[in-house]
């Protein structure tokens, strides 16, 4: 046989090895993750569902998934062992930023819209005045259009009678 039949066949195998290569390294990291689990952690099962891991057997998981609800689960079916923060951001919604807690935005926004108005009389008549925001009522509009209309037929009538008045010398040649 010759050098260059062999070649695909050995790129084929080369490929197949290092595909199972990388499937046995990811098994093995998920083996290792599983069995790193305490008590306390916060896990994700393969099914999406967060909880808390209660107690770790040999090949069972006992979940803590809200008040007085204890699953049992097989080890295999946990996907993911998650760190406190992003279990608390994903379960309770609590986001922890180390950076400053002094800076922080209020959850309404009052305090950025008050002035030194909003305790007089005047705030008080100001809510109470209507707001423009450009739409007219149907009665307006109807007699906007008509205007609209009129307007533009005695500009079309004007630039009728310019045309007709000429000086004579346009046709002759």
């Amino acid at each position: 046989m010759n050098a260059y039949t062999l070649l695909p066949f050995i790129v084929l195998i080369a490929a197949m090895f290092l595909m199972t290569r990388s499937a046995k390294k990811k098994q093995q990291q998920a083996a290792q993750m599983r069995n790193e689990m305490q008590p306390g952690s916060g896990v994700r099962t393969i099914g999406g569902m967060y909880a808390t891991v209660k107690e770790v057997n040999e090949d069972t998981v006992l979940l803590d998934a809200g008040p007085g609800v204890d699953l049992l689960f097989a080890k295999n079916s946990i996907g993911a062992v998650l760190t406190d923060d992003e279990y608390n951001r994903i379960v309770h919604g609590i986001e922890h930023d180390l950076k400053s807690d002094a800076g922080l935005v209020p959850d309404d926004a009052s305090s950025l819209t008050e002035t030194d108005e909003t305790d007089g009389p005047a705030a008080a008549a100001a809510s109470d005045d209507k707001i423009d925001l450009g739409k007219k009522d149907a009665a307006e509009r109807g007699a906007d259009a008509v205007q609209a209309a009129e307007d533009k037929a005695a500009a079309e009538a004007k630039a009728e009678d310019e045309s007709k008045k000429t000086d004579g010398d346009s046709d002759a040649k």
